[in-house]
């Protein structure tokens, strides 16, 4: 009988313990936010420019354009078209607008975008992409988006890919002295943008 009841008082306080571990977990959940299922993500113009002035002595003048964007996933979906409609502005990423950061002034095409920091909505269309950057700042979605304020516009043509690209990404790629692209790509769309510095 007394084992027994060792038992019973020892199952007690190991469910007491746990109770108490699990309400603590749920306590410092409440705390800090979990991951995003789309994280956010940053990339400069050069490519990695960060590092290379940390460690390979970069000087900081050299820097042209910076992105902070949200990265959702493909998820066994069809992404344009459905999850993103044809013809709508779209934020460009996920959670908050994309950010894009001009440090000089950028010409795309025949048209200047003076040095500062937009918020990059796109129109995805199948065979091309409107481009927009706008002066309406720290934005979530596209909910508000209205283009009396959009600073710049430029159309460019759809690249299809065979490749799938799970997650949406985009990254600069230089291709030749104060030129580049910007490359955007998700599930077989990839849109690139070339511009001068």
């Amino acid at each position: 009988m007394k084992k027994h009841r060792i038992s019973i008082s020892i199952l007690a306080i190991i469910f007491s313990i746990s109770c108490s571990l699990k309400e603590n977990k749920e306590q410092k959940n409440l705390e800090f936010n979990d991951l995003d299922k789309s994280s956010m993500d940053m990339i400069y113009y050069p490519d990695g420019f960060a590092y290379k002035k940390t460690f390979k002595g970069l000087p900081g003048d050299s820097i042209v354009a910076r992105i902070i964007y949200g990265r959702p996933k493909k998820n066994n979906r069809k992404v344009f078209e459905e999850i993103i409609p044809y013809g709508k502005v779209w934020r460009t990423g996920a959670n908050e607008a994309t950010e894009f950061t001009a440090y000089k002034d950028l010409i795309f095409y025949k048209d200047t975008l003076s040095a500062g920091t937009y918020t990059l909505y796109t129109i995805p269309e199948e065979d091309q992409w409107t481009i927009i950057f706008s002066n309406h700042l720290y934005v979530w979605g596209a909910y508000k988006y209205n283009s009396k304020n959009d600073v710049l516009r430029i159309t460019q043509k759809v690249e299809p890919s065979s490749e799938i690209v799970e997650i949406f990404s985009m990254r600069f790629e230089k291709t030749d002295n104060n030129k580049a692209l910007l490359k955007l790509a998700w599930d077989q769309t990839k849109v690139e943008i070339p511009f001068n510095h």
